[in-house]
């Protein structure tokens, strides 16, 4: 028989492993994949004990690209105007679901998904709970983002106190390239990328055309999505919480401090503060300084706060629309001998480039929005960090959680390209399969230190090992992206999206009292486990969702089978009793 894609329990494949915190928590471990069958499947743990009460558990899907629901075809992607986006002779489907929300509105839940393309999409779903708690959708459609330039490769997300979909848009392109560019040849690909959003054929477009349709500043930004009952969206971009390669914001208690990290390399790790409570239009920006104290475990620092100054949304956005450049608001100059600026210049690092900037007057408040990070290096703010993903918030510790996929480039001491115009802030040892910070908060929810929590081990395996190929240790992280937490538990969750490290990405259990890990789901080949966010309560039952991204698509693109199995899937680990 033909082997497709299977859902797997894990009942027979280990025992228990304990998992102690407030409340009593453990999981049925999950054994790491071996079997080509097992490889191709995602496997989920089959229980949990909770509170001394055993769980039976399941992976459910709730959809899969392509899906039809009601009117709408989950997944499709469409162009400016609302028409297909196509594929060859195909419509584009993509398989790169990622950030999926669960929101009660009223009498309804809806859910909705953003999808890691260029150009981007997200569908806004409604979906059935009966009263066991399973869920199925009963309708999508495609949001538009025809009003702000677009959408542009959201990557994880959140939701807010007051119950939206926070999302991202990463690796946003480079202004100062793009107003450069002559030709089409000259542009990014990920710019080229956005063509066909807009009408476009990149084949013969003309460089002109592009940039009258195409602007870099409309994207970078946190966006957030209301949702009412009647299933209509409001969306808005927040151009006053900076722009840069957002992974994902996250809105702490106070409904007013913002954490949003900033995935890629030579990036920072920047916190907004909004004026009103539940309001992010308004407010004061600030970039991390990472001053260290040591180097084991990734390393561990102190954090002061630069101040990159205060905007709200209607300033930004009508330097926006009267189409300010890169030029407008920065000169730029050449390094002198010594490898420092010249007088009234500051250097930055930001995003591996070295150059030598000084603000142009009367620009101070554009250029820190729209030039986040360039501003923040200039300021004397730290911009090392390579691959910031994911964040999760304990209320009982008051601390933050913050997972860098891999530590390498500007995290090293000394690396001659990426700390060229910095300042050599963070001086640890690489470590390609990664850390999980553990971020301490004051009263104020300010993170005052920053710390390793755990890390990856490298490892090489050998040809006859069932783990061949793989460079991190089986029994711990490769490349953690995702995170969340189960309040009253003291469980982290941390989801992997690697691609050498383990050949099946994996979802962990940890419990911060002990430190141990364990393995809850493991995901097909060449897939990312995205989307790992606990739900307390929602509506009695709380749910793990997780999504399984582009599977066959970052790595082991030659054992697909059935172009079927490459469609991502949606949905959770569940359903569990409501957590209090």
């Amino acid at each position: 028989m033909k082997l497709r894609t299977l859902l797997l329990t894990a009942t027979a494949l280990t025992g228990f492993a304990h998992i102690a915190a407030a409340g009593d928590l453990s999981f049925t471990a999950v054994a790491a994949p071996t079997e080509d069958a097992i490889k191709r499947s995602v496997v989920a743990t089959a229980s949990a004990m909770m509170d001394g009460v055993e769980v039976p558990l399941a992976y459910h899907v709730i959809a899969r690209s392509g899906d039809v629901h009601g009117e709408g075809t989950f997944a499709q992607m469409i162009d400016r105007d609302g028409k297909p986006l196509m594929a060859g002779d195909a419509t584009k489907i993509s398989n790169s679901a990622d950030f999926t929300s669960l929101l009660p509105v009223g009498g309804k839940l809806f859910s909705i998904t953003h999808f890691e393309d260029n150009p981007a999409g997200m569908y806004l779903s409604e979906l059935a709970q009966d009263a066991d708690g399973n869920l199925s959708m009963t309708s999508t459609k495609p949001l538009s983002f025809a009003g702000l330039g677009g959408l542009w490769l959201p990557c994880a997300g959140s939701v807010s106190p007051w119950n939206t979909h926070l999302g991202s848009e990463e690796y946003p392109d480079d202004a100062r390239a793009f107003e450069a560019a002559a030709t089409v040849d000259a542009l990014s690909d990920d710019a080229i990328g956005m063509a066909p959003y807009f009408g476009l054929d990149a084949a013969s477009m003309t460089v002109d055309a592009f940039k009258a349709a195409y602007n870099p500043y409309n994207y970078g930004f946190v966006n957030e999505i209301s949702v009412a009952e009647t299933g209509d969206a409001t969306i808005v971009k927040h151009y006053a919480m900076g722009r840069v390669a957002v992974e994902l914001p996250w809105v702490m208690p106070d409904q007013k401090t913002v954490y949003i990290t900033d995935d890629g390399s030579n990036t920072g790790l920047f916190m907004f503060h909004a004026d009103t409570a539940g309001d992010l239009t308004a407010g004061n920006l600030y970039a991390a300084k990472w001053v260290q104290t040591s180097d084991v475990n990734g390393g561990a620092a102190n954090l002061e706060w630069v101040d990159l100054g205060h905007a709200d949304q209607a300033s930004v956005q009508a330097g926006m629309e009267k189409g300010v450049s890169f030029s407008d608001m920065f000169e730029v100059a050449e390094f002198n001998a010594d490898g420092s600026c010249p007088e009234g210049f500051a250097s930055s690092n930001a995003g591996g480039a070295a150059e030598c900037l000084k603000i142009k007057a009367g620009m101070e408040m554009l250029a820190s929005r729209l030039e986040t990070r360039r501003v923040a290096s200039m300021m004397g703010a730290t911009t090392e960090f390579r691959k910031m993903e994911g964040l999760a918030f304990s209320p009982e510790k008051n601390a933050l959680f913050l997972a860098m996929s891999e530590v390498s480039k500007g995290m090293m001491d000394a690396d001659e390209k990426a700390d060229k115009g910095g300042r050599n802030d963070v001086r640890v040892p690489k470590n390609a399969c990664g850390v999980v910070y553990e971020l301490a908060l004051d009263a104020a929810f300010k993170a005052t230190t920053m710390t390793g929590l755990i890390a990856g081990k490298p490892m090489e395996y050998g040809a006859d090992s069932p783990y061949a190929g793989g460079t991190c240790d089986i029994d711990g992280i490769a490349n953690p992206d995702n995170l969340s937490f189960i309040p009253g538990y003291n469980t982290l969750l941390i989801g992997e999206d690697t691609g050498s490290g383990h050949q099946n990405d994996a979802v962990w259990a940890m419990d911060l009292a002990k430190g141990d890990l364990v393995r809850i789901m493991t995901t097909p080949y060449g897939s990312e486990a995205t989307s790992v966010d606990w739900y307390s309560n929602v509506n009695g039952h709380a749910y793990l969702m997780t999504v399984v991204q582009h599977p066959y698509g970052e790595s082991d693109q030659d054992k697909l089978q059935d172009p079927m199995d490459a469609r991502a899937y949606v949905g959770y680990l569940g359903p569990f009793p409501a957590v209090k």
